[in-house]
């Protein structure tokens, strides 16, 4: 069975050792075979038909930057969605967007006067994304590196997020860079807001000590099957001044299909 899993264990080897040439041989063989499993994939989604020419191109150009072969499935778009109060106006930022499969979910489902900050490395998925969301102003599109983000809320006139979402594969970036954006990550939320996490590992939790809260899934409607964790910083005291956002019950739970 092909997953994410492994490629992300030979993107780690093969960079440490600073010999590529492997990693490159191993990705060919497996984006060959896994396309072709979508071909004759019979799945009750559209999981399938999302895999554009553009997210293919760009996983082939830059496979240590995008964490999956497919983007996410319908399925997984709304269920990771489905963690946000978005019934009122709401400051979201999400990091490494690639196509925008959850970011047109989210823009769909936010108020007029919320704001959505994406943050994309890729060049041309960051120019999709302007197209894409070109008529929309509550939705900025940064192409820069997620670490930017209190600049880029200061440039924007905003004090704190209420959501962070990120499918970025933090279990390949260095422990120094990836506890140094989990502690941006948290100084950015406002009290009582959550940053959300869809990853084929769930090896973020160890190092996630920042925040108070914490409550993981495993789902099984994506391909490969992803771990979707909430992290959850403290309410203020004054619980009657601002309740904490949907997080549900924090706990560990397995996602199966119907």
């Amino acid at each position: 069975m092909i997953t994410d899993r492994g490629l992300e264990t030979s993107q780690a080897r093969y960079r440490d050792h600073g010999d590529s040439t492997k990693f490159y041989a191993r990705r060919n063989c497996i984006v060959s075979t896994a396309t072709s499993r979508l071909d004759n994939f019979d799945v009750q989604d559209d999981c399938s038909r999302l895999v554009s020419t553009l997210f293919f191109k760009q996983f082939l150009k830059r496979p240590f930057q995008i964490a999956s072969i497919v983007p996410s499935s319908k399925a997984l778009v709304e269920r990771v969605a489905s963690k946000m109060d978005l019934s009122q106006p709401r400051v979201i930022a999400e990091y490494g967007p690639g196509e925008g499969v959850h970011s047109r979910e989210i823009a769909r489902r936010m108020c007029p006067d919320s704001n959505l900050l994406l943050f994309e490395l890729d060049r041309a998925f960051a120019r999709d994304l302007e197209r894409q969301f070109a008529g929309d102003r509550r939705v900025h599109v940064i192409h820069g590196d997620a670490a930017s983000l209190p600049h880029e809320l200061k440039r924007h006139g905003i004090d704190s997020c209420d959501y962070i979402l990120s499918g970025i594969p933090f279990s390949i970036l260095k422990i120094e860079k990836k506890r140094a954006l989990l502690q941006k990550t948290y100084d950015a939320l406002a009290p009582g807001g959550s940053f959300i996490i869809y990853q084929v590992t769930n090896e973020l939790k160890q190092h996630a000590t920042h925040f108070e809260r914490a409550e993981s899934e495993y789902f099984l409607q994506n391909i490969p099957p992803m771990f979707v964790t909430v992290f959850q910083k403290a309410p203020p005291l004054d619980h009657h001044e601002r309740r904490p956002l949907p997080g549900a019950d924090f706990s560990f739970s397995a996602h199966r299909s119907a």
